[in-house]
């Protein structure tokens, strides 16, 4: 089991996470890519799933919360410590640490 530290150093690594995979320009080419893809088929659900997916900060900050958690359980050694249900758990407050930071990102106000 992690402890509140461990929550919140993680927590922090989600939110940095999902916001290069979401917004940051250097993935800005991968994401064009996928957008052009998906422009040349709009109705196929699995291009619109897949844009949705990158495009949206709790989608994506889901995935990316419970790969950091687990890089972090097994880095660590930490994987056999503990039942899979409390992981999960684990990935859960993961996760809502970053979406609590993301929305409190969201909600700052524009600066020029």
């Amino acid at each position: 089991m992690i402890t509140i530290v461990e929550l919140v150093i993680l927590a922090f690594a989600a939110y940095r996470g999902t916001q290069l995979a979401v917004h940051d320009s250097i993935l800005d080419p991968a994401r064009d890519r996928v957008f052009a893809w998906h422009e040349k088929r709009p109705e196929a659900k699995l291009r619109e799933f897949i844009v949705t997916l990158i495009s949206c900060t709790y989608c994506t900050g889901w995935w990316i919360s419970g790969a950091i958690l687990a890089t972090y359980l097994l880095a660590t050694g930490s994987w056999d410590t503990a039942p899979a249900l409390v992981h999960g758990l684990e990935w859960f407050a993961v996760a809502g640490g970053q979406a609590l930071l993301n929305r409190h990102d969201d909600n700052r106000p524009v600066t020029a």
